[in-house]
């Protein structure tokens, strides 16, 4: 392959549980309707491609009817950075790339942390509410790895990049289709399926750490 100059101009788009975060936002919300350990369970089947990932959602999703939205604003005190992503973000934007977020998770956490990390771009689920309350449902088309593909394809078409070009960091099975299309498809703290299926992988603990994999393309 032609090394591309390092003035390439990429589109990176990450996952965002136990990617950009250092927890999965359903089991913190679990917490709140006392299933913590059967949602913990499924999520981890669902990361290692054990179960699909949209019937793990349901069922994870149903755990949480009652839950008060209030809970939104705890979930998000409690939700940590992994180490090295806001330096990783910030570089990234320093350099003009396009920097984008794709989550099986929950609009309703991952719109304000883009908004804190300065990100525009990003695609979650959302979860139904009703007086005040979720339902223990979803609304809208469900996030999964056929649509995490489809949205960095359609985001790569809409800012001119190239695919050869763009970034696709995950850590789950739910993240391997874009890992596998994107032009530089990353592992990063993953589970072994997917460490087994990408391209490169990153162990951690940083994530800033993706960048020598990504220059060493330049």
């Amino acid at each position: 392959m032609t090394a591309r100059p390092a003035s390439t101009r990429r589109l990176v788009v990450m996952d965002v549980d136990s990617t950009l975060i250092t927890q999965e936002v359903v089991e913190l919300l679990a917490d709140h309707a006392g299933t913590r350990e059967l949602v913990t369970d499924v999520t981890e089947r669902a990361m290692r491609g054990e179960i699909d990932f949209a019937e793990s959602l349901r069922e994870r999703v149903a755990t949480l009817a009652g839950v008060p939205v209030s809970a939104f604003e705890d979930v998000l005190e409690k939700v940590t950075l992994t180490p090295g992503a806001p330096e990783l973000v910030a570089e990234l934007q320093r350099r003009g790339w396009t920097v984008a977020l794709v989550s099986g998770g929950f609009e309703e956490i991952v719109a304000p942390l883009a908004a804190r990390l300065g990100i525009t771009h990003f695609r979650a689920n959302r979860l139904e509410v009703s007086d005040g309350r979720l339902t223990g449902r979803t609304t809208g088309p469900v996030i999964d790895r056929a649509t995490k593909e489809v949205t960095l394809r359609d985001l790569a078409a809409a800012e001119g990049v190239d695919m050869a070009d763009t970034v696709a960091i995950g850590d789950g099975a739910n993240d391997l289709d874009m890992i596998g299309a994107a032009g530089i498809g990353i592992a990063f703290a993953a589970k072994p399926v997917v460490v087994a299926q990408a391209p490169y992988s990153v162990p951690g603990p940083r994530l800033d750490a993706v960048l020598e994999i990504i220059d060493a393309q330049a």
